[in-house]
C-alpha cells in the first residue's frame, strides 16, 4: 500500500520495470512512454492510491478524475489498493477486478480478464506474486492462487491452487508445475 512519496516512487519504478518502460533514455523513448495509454493509467492509479491513502481530500478528487477518465477510456475497472507493485498491463481493453480482491507483486494481466466474487458474496480471490494471467481468464470466489503461477488464456478458475501451478481449462486444473516466473521466461529484470 502506498503511504508516502517514497512508496509511490518505488511502486512506479517497479511498474515501469514490469512494463518494460525505459526510465530516462533518449527523446524517442520518453515520447513513446508519454503517450502509452496503459502506462498513463498505471501512473494515474498509483497517484490516486497515494492521494487516497494519505487522506488528502483535494488531491484525491483531482487524482480520481484522471484515474476515472482513463478507466473509462481504456475499459479498465481496476480499483485502488488492489494491485501490489510491478503491475503489468500489456494491452488495453476490458479488465474487471473486484475491490475486495488482492493481487500480488509483479503480476501480468491481459485483456478480457475478470476477477470477482461469486454468488453475491464479498469474498474475492487472493492472487500471489509473479502470476501471469492470460487473455480472457475468469477467476471467481473465495480462492487463492499461489505465487509463480501461469493461467492460460480463456481459463475459468473456481478453486484454489498452490504455488508454481500452470492452470488451463474450463474449469481450470493444474497441468504441470512452472519452473520459472513469467518475467524470468521473458528475460525481464524485475
Amino acid at each position: 500500500m502506498i503511504k508516502s512519496k517514497d512508496d509511490l516512487w518505488a511502486y512506479i519504478v517497479s511498474d515501469a520495470k514490469a512494463n518494460s518502460i525505459l526510465q530516462g533514455g533518449n527523446f524517442r523513448n520518453k515520447l513513446r512512454n508519454r503517450f502509452n495509454p496503459t502506462w498513463q493509467f498505471i501512473i494515474a492509479l498509483r497517484k490516486y492510491e497515494y492521494a487516497k491513502n494519505t487522506n488528502n481530500t483535494i488531491l484525491t478528487i483531482i487524482r480520481w478524475f484522471k484515474w476515472h477518465r482513463l478507466s473509462i477510456k481504456l475499459g479498465f475497472t481496476i480499483p485502488p489498493n488492489v494491485c501490489d507493485s510491478g503491475l503489468s498491463l500489456p494491452h488495453y481493453g476490458n479488465i474487471i477486478i473486484n475491490p475486495n480482491a488482492h493481487i500480488g507483486k509483479n503480476c501480468r494481466i491481459h485483456v478480457g480478464v475478470n476477477i470477482g466474487a461469486n454468488g453475491g458474496s464479498n469474498l474475492a480471490p487472493i492472487i500471489g506474486d509473479n502470476v501471469y494471467i492470460g487473455p480472457g481468464v475468469k477467476i471467481y470466489g473465495n480462492i487463492k492462487i499461489g505465487d509463480n503461477s501461469f493461467i492460460a488464456a480463456n481459463s475459468v478458475v473456481t478453486k484454489s491452487f498452490t504455488a508454481n501451478s500452470v492452470l488451463a481449462g474450463v474449469p481450470a486444473c493444474n497441468k504441470k508445475n512452472a519452473k520459472e516466473a513469467w518475467w524470468e521466461l521473458n528475460k525481464l529484470n524485475i
